[in-house]
Protein backbone atom coordinates (compact mmCIF):
# COMPACT_ATOMS: atom_id res chain seq x y z
CA UNK A 1 0.00 0.00 0.00
CA UNK A 2 1.20 3.67 -0.93
CA UNK A 3 2.35 5.92 1.96
CA UNK A 4 -0.80 8.43 2.78
CA UNK A 5 -0.51 11.98 1.24
CA UNK A 6 0.70 14.51 4.16
CA UNK A 7 -0.14 17.96 2.99
CA UNK A 8 0.60 20.61 5.41
CA UNK A 9 -1.18 24.08 5.41
CA UNK A 10 -0.16 26.97 7.42
CA UNK A 11 -1.49 30.91 7.88
CA UNK A 12 0.47 33.55 9.59
CA UNK A 13 -2.61 36.34 9.23
CA UNK A 14 -5.31 36.73 6.90
CA UNK A 15 -7.20 34.06 4.75
CA UNK A 16 -3.93 33.55 2.65
CA UNK A 17 -2.83 29.99 3.04
CA UNK A 18 0.90 28.29 2.37
CA UNK A 19 -0.01 24.89 1.21
CA UNK A 20 3.18 21.95 1.29
CA UNK A 21 2.57 19.05 -1.08
CA UNK A 22 5.58 16.60 -1.00
CA UNK A 23 7.88 19.13 -2.90
CA UNK A 24 5.51 21.32 -4.36
CA UNK A 25 4.31 24.76 -2.49
CA UNK A 26 1.03 26.47 -3.47
CA UNK A 27 -0.93 29.36 -1.90
CA UNK A 28 -4.85 29.05 -1.34
CA UNK A 29 -7.01 32.22 -0.70
CA UNK A 30 -10.23 33.96 -1.04
CA UNK A 31 -11.22 36.70 -3.32
CA UNK A 32 -11.71 39.75 -2.38
CA UNK A 33 -12.95 41.77 -0.15
CA UNK A 34 -12.79 38.95 1.86
CA UNK A 35 -9.46 37.54 1.09
CA UNK A 36 -6.14 38.92 -1.22
CA UNK A 37 -7.21 36.56 -4.14
CA UNK A 38 -3.40 35.51 -3.82
CA UNK A 39 -4.56 31.74 -4.47
CA UNK A 40 -7.22 29.47 -5.84
CA UNK A 41 -10.33 29.06 -3.17
CA UNK A 42 -10.19 25.91 -1.32
CA UNK A 43 -13.26 24.45 -3.06
CA UNK A 44 -10.81 25.82 -6.23
CA UNK A 45 -8.39 23.65 -5.19
CA UNK A 46 -10.84 20.52 -4.63
CA UNK A 47 -12.56 21.11 -8.16
CA UNK A 48 -8.31 20.95 -9.52
CA UNK A 49 -8.27 17.84 -7.66
CA UNK A 50 -11.12 15.82 -9.10
CA UNK A 51 -10.41 17.68 -12.63
CA UNK A 52 -6.70 16.48 -12.45
CA UNK A 53 -7.36 12.98 -11.38
CA UNK A 54 -9.91 12.81 -14.19
CA UNK A 55 -7.66 13.81 -16.48
CA UNK A 56 -4.60 11.26 -15.52
CA UNK A 57 -7.38 8.32 -15.41
CA UNK A 58 -8.54 9.07 -18.85
CA UNK A 59 -4.82 9.52 -20.13
CA UNK A 60 -3.65 6.33 -18.74
CA UNK A 61 -6.95 4.29 -20.14
CA UNK A 62 -6.26 5.42 -23.34
CA UNK A 63 -2.93 4.51 -23.45
CA UNK A 64 -3.64 1.12 -22.08
CA UNK A 65 -5.74 0.46 -24.85
CA UNK A 66 -3.79 2.16 -27.91
CA UNK A 67 -6.37 4.83 -28.45
CA UNK A 68 -5.94 7.72 -30.13
CA UNK A 69 -6.54 10.79 -26.94
CA UNK A 70 -4.71 13.92 -27.93
CA UNK A 71 -5.93 16.38 -25.75
CA UNK A 72 -8.53 16.32 -22.67
CA UNK A 73 -10.10 18.95 -20.81
CA UNK A 74 -12.29 19.02 -17.66
CA UNK A 75 -14.06 22.09 -16.40
CA UNK A 76 -15.83 22.12 -13.25
CA UNK A 77 -18.30 24.31 -11.21
CA UNK A 78 -19.91 23.46 -7.72
CA UNK A 79 -22.85 24.67 -6.62
CA UNK A 80 -25.16 24.36 -4.05
CA UNK A 81 -28.77 22.93 -4.75
CA UNK A 82 -31.73 22.41 -3.12
CA UNK A 83 -31.95 18.72 -2.37
CA UNK A 84 -35.46 19.05 -3.90
CA UNK A 85 -33.99 19.99 -7.29
CA UNK A 86 -32.12 16.31 -7.34
CA UNK A 87 -34.20 13.64 -9.08
CA UNK A 88 -31.13 11.34 -8.33
CA UNK A 89 -30.42 12.13 -4.94
CA UNK A 90 -30.71 10.27 -1.65
CA UNK A 91 -31.02 13.76 0.41
CA UNK A 92 -34.33 15.22 -0.19
CA UNK A 93 -34.31 18.32 2.21
CA UNK A 94 -32.01 21.34 2.81
CA UNK A 95 -29.17 21.89 0.30
CA UNK A 96 -26.45 19.90 -0.90
CA UNK A 97 -23.27 20.23 -2.76
CA UNK A 98 -23.36 19.52 -7.08
CA UNK A 99 -20.39 19.30 -9.01
CA UNK A 100 -20.58 19.73 -12.67
CA UNK A 101 -18.06 18.30 -14.70
CA UNK A 102 -17.86 18.39 -18.44
CA UNK A 103 -14.99 16.37 -19.41
CA UNK A 104 -13.91 17.03 -23.80
CA UNK A 105 -11.88 15.18 -25.47
CA UNK A 106 -9.96 15.29 -29.29
CA UNK A 107 -8.36 13.08 -31.08
CA UNK A 108 -9.14 10.29 -33.41
CA UNK A 109 -12.22 8.44 -30.99
CA UNK A 110 -15.72 6.87 -31.77
CA UNK A 111 -18.85 7.53 -30.32
CA UNK A 112 -18.26 4.06 -28.38
CA UNK A 113 -14.51 5.44 -26.82
CA UNK A 114 -16.06 8.44 -25.87
CA UNK A 115 -18.92 6.80 -23.87
CA UNK A 116 -16.11 3.87 -22.57
CA UNK A 117 -14.08 6.97 -21.12
CA UNK A 118 -17.07 9.02 -19.74
CA UNK A 119 -17.44 5.33 -17.52
CA UNK A 120 -13.50 5.59 -16.83
CA UNK A 121 -13.95 9.24 -15.54
CA UNK A 122 -16.58 7.81 -12.84
CA UNK A 123 -13.89 5.21 -11.48
CA UNK A 124 -11.35 8.49 -11.31
CA UNK A 125 -9.55 7.90 -7.50
CA UNK A 126 -10.80 11.25 -6.21
CA UNK A 127 -14.30 10.80 -7.84
CA UNK A 128 -14.71 8.25 -5.95
CA UNK A 129 -13.66 9.27 -2.75
CA UNK A 130 -15.91 12.39 -3.35
CA UNK A 131 -18.74 9.70 -3.63
CA UNK A 132 -17.87 7.46 -0.69
CA UNK A 133 -18.53 7.71 2.85
CA UNK A 134 -15.38 9.94 4.26
CA UNK A 135 -14.01 9.83 7.84
CA UNK A 136 -11.99 13.08 9.00
CA UNK A 137 -10.77 12.87 12.50
CA UNK A 138 -9.15 15.80 13.58
CA UNK A 139 -7.35 16.91 17.11
CA UNK A 140 -6.48 20.15 17.98
CA UNK A 141 -2.84 20.35 19.78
Amino acid sequence: MAEPTQVVVTSESGLSQEIVAGNHRLKADEPAPRGADTGPSPYGLLLASLGACTSMTLRLYAQRKGWDLQRITVRLRHSRIHAEDCEECETSEGFLDQIDREIEVSGNLGLDEKERLLAIAEQCPVHKTLKSEISIRSRIM
